[in-house]
């Protein structure tokens, strides 16, 4: 609130000045105490107001006449008196208040708030106050709304979280199951029964995935995480999986490894196999005819960096030259008859676009319609100070399960069934249990190599489990390496399953490669 200071005359500024002060100064100023649109007010040691302007009347409701002569503490809200007699005494004893706000009753019996600023001369108060009803009450609407936005958004990841487990913990027994069904002896037709099985999972697992990704995008929780990584056998590999895709559809693929990208560097390999995954995908699915073409390298740029560069170009559909910005936005297409042809959440572009800028790269496209669509992509890249190690799935190759001990406690029967149809071909040991409690008893009458932990478990969850574990280790005995193996696989669960003591989390659905991996990771 601007200050107002009202000229005084030395009488009424003594101390021992009349007991009504008069006001005095330039001629015109009984006027300019009038208009003003503060509310204006000069009170004396008791507390009564001797002197009030007009803005008082327009306010309250009340005449001059009606105010002046009577306790300002008559017209306070009972709630605010204490504070405000407070006040009057903070100016008594430091002859100034600033920004004290209280409620003063108007005629109807409303109230108005009131902000305050007030000076003591002598035997009077000279006080000026200002209407904030309008103002405080917007801020407390704000806040209202600021704090419903921040529990409809926990809402919303609870509901996404508990989504996220419902659906990937029945997916874990069908994604599973259908695998090791294809590694068994079948038909040719049973064959491609459960190839079609395995992909219909695959994509449903995509879809939960950008949905989750999505969410984590909306509340500025996804997290880039870099490690050495090569870029040709981490990128080449997928696009050695897209090719088949390609190919039974009937078109050409074509892929390019510059030399460039056969080296170590530091990035996101998941986010970045998860950029060209969409758009080689993308390319597949809106081409019906012709090819797909994607190039992987990684070419200098200044100041000791690298850029890695992705190129995915088709003979698709293609779309308005005016699309090639709106592309990248939140469920749009370029058409609204191809999301009924092709489907899809039109999502995968959104999510390209926030991984790419999150990794301080950019992503652009061309299309002409009719004649296909190219995107780019341009990925910063720091070199990787020494050569990668071999890939955990490498080792694993080498890495003999036979006789591995390995503890399972999960409560759901088909992700029990998932794991051993994992793992005993493989020569494991399996010991399966329902719950933490029961893993706690497994692990009192043997030791283990290995324990795989569900974290959602009735009589004693996963993380409790866990944390009980690490405990009993840290009085005696030899620490056992432990797979947190859940479908809670939003990144706050992984760090509560590392917290808790757990070596690595993976979620579910759990394939083959991914469960061998994470063992051969630990054991190796």
């Amino acid at each position: 609130m601007s200050a107002f200071h009202l000229p005084l005359s030395a009488e009424a500024a003594r101390p021992d000045a009349a007991a009504s002060p008069e006001l005095s100064g330039p001629p015109d100023f009984e006027t300019f105490f009038d208009v003003s649109l503060d509310l204006m007010v000069i009170r004396d040691a008791e507390g009564r107001m001797v002197r009030v302007n007009r803005a008082w009347e327009p306010l309250l409701g009340y005449r001059r006449e009606q105010l002046e002569g009577e306790l300002m503490a008559r017209f306070i809200h009972p709630d605010d008196l204490p504070a405000s007699h407070a006040a009057m005494a903070r100016i008594a004893a430091d002859l100034e208040i600033d920004g004290f706000i209280n409620r003063y009753r108007r005629q109807d019996g409303g109230y108005v708030r009131l902000e305050w600023r007030a000076r003591q001369i002598g035997d009077y108060v000279y006080a000026v106050a200002r209407d904030v009803t309008e103002r405080l009450a917007l801020q407390e609407t704000m806040t209202q709304a600021r704090e419903a936005a921040e529990a409809a958004n926990r809402a919303k990841s609870e509901f996404l979280a508990n989504m996220s487990h419902e659906i990937r913990t029945p997916l874990n027994g069908v994604i599973g199951v259908a695998a090791a069904l294809e590694r068994t002896g079948l038909t040719d037709q049973q064959r491609r029964m459960a190839e079609l099985i395995l992909a219909s999972g695959a994509s449903l697992e995509r879809v939960l995935s950008d949905i989750l990704d999505i969410s984590k995008i909306e509340a500025g929780r996804l997290e880039i995480e870099l490690t050495p990584f090569d870029p040709a056998r981490e990128l080449g590999g997928l696009l050695e999986v897209h090719r088949l895709r390609a190919e039974d559809k009937g078109l050409g693929f074509e892929m390019e490894l510059g030399e460039g990208a056969c080296a170590s560097f530091i990035g996101d390999a998941v986010r970045l196999r998860q950029v060209l995954g969409n758009l080689v995908s993308n390319a597949i699915k809106f081409t019906e005819q012709g090819q797909v073409r994607a190039r992987i390298d990684v070419l200098p740029a200044e100041a000791g960096r690298y850029d890695l560069l992705i190129e995915v170009s088709d003979t698709g559909i293609g779309f308005e030259a005016g699309f090639a910005r709106d592309v990248f936005g939140r469920f749009r297409q370029a058409d609204e008859s191809i999301t009924r042809r092709f489907g899809g959440t039109g999502l995968g572009l959104a999510i390209c676009k926030a991984l790419v800028e999150l990794m301080g790269g950019t992503i652009g496209a061309q299309s002409t319609p009719g004649a296909g669509s190219s995107f780019t992509v341009r990925v910063p890249l720091q070199p990787a100070s020494e050569d990668l190690a071999p890939a955990a799935a490498d080792r694993a190759a080498e890495l003999s399960f036979e006789g591995l001990r390995v503890l399972v406690a999960e409560d759901h029967p088909v992700n029990r069934l998932v794991v051993e149809m994992i793992l005993q071909p493989l020569g494991a040991l399996m010991t399966q249990v329902d719950d933490g409690a029961a893993a706690l008893a497994a692990l009192e009458a043997g030791s283990f190599d290995v324990i795989l932990m569900d974290m959602q478990m009735p009589v004693l969850d996963g993380l409790s489990a866990v944390r009980e574990i690490r405990r009993l280790e840290a009085l005696g005995g030899t620490r056992t390496p432990i797979i947190m193996l859940s479908a809670n696989a939003m990144r706050q669960h992984q760090l509560d399953s590392l917290e808790a003591g757990a070596d690595l989390h993976v979620s579910k659905p759990v394939t083959a490669a991914g469960l061998v991996e994470a063992i051969a990771q630990l054991l190796t």
